[in-house]
């Protein structure tokens, strides 16, 4: 999206290094820290804040600035690239909150070649005389 609040909603990222605002390595809009967030809560009165939109490598999902804030990513292995996990936040009546771990599944090549050595049978060459019939 173009520059404006559309944009920053989208890319701003939390950064535990920041204070206040700060340049995104993405190149678009900005990084802020948790004082941002403590302010933002209060003035909003919530307690949590639960975003996305950027690959969380660990478990899925990554707390910051006291527990206010969460990151879900909820793609495993995302594009193939990353061998990272998915999270999924379950919120209960109560709201507590609870988490599932989605496991990436093994890396496989879409196009995979092992060799001559790949524990399949050998296709015999062309060559190879048929047996003879009695």
């Amino acid at each position: 999206p173009p520059p404006g609040l559309l944009c920053d909603l989208l890319w701003s990222d939390p950064d535990k290094d920041v204070q206040g605002w700060g340049e995104n390595d993405r190149g678009v809009s900005f990084t802020f820290g948790a004082d941002v967030v403590s302010k933002f809560l209060n003035r909003h009165d919530l307690d949590l804040i639960c975003r996305a939109h950027q690959v969380v490598v660990e478990d899925g999902y990554e707390f910051f600035a006291k527990r206010h804030w969460i990151t879900l990513f909820s793609a495993p292995n995302y594009c193939g690239e990353f061998d990272n996990a998915g999270g999924m936040m379950s919120v209960d009546e109560t709201l507590m909150c609870s988490f599932q771990i989605l496991k990436p599944s093994e890396k496989k090549a879409k196009y995979q070649y092992g060799g001559m050595n790949t524990g399949r049978p050998v296709t015999p060459p062309r060559t190879a005389q048929a047996p003879k019939k009695r």
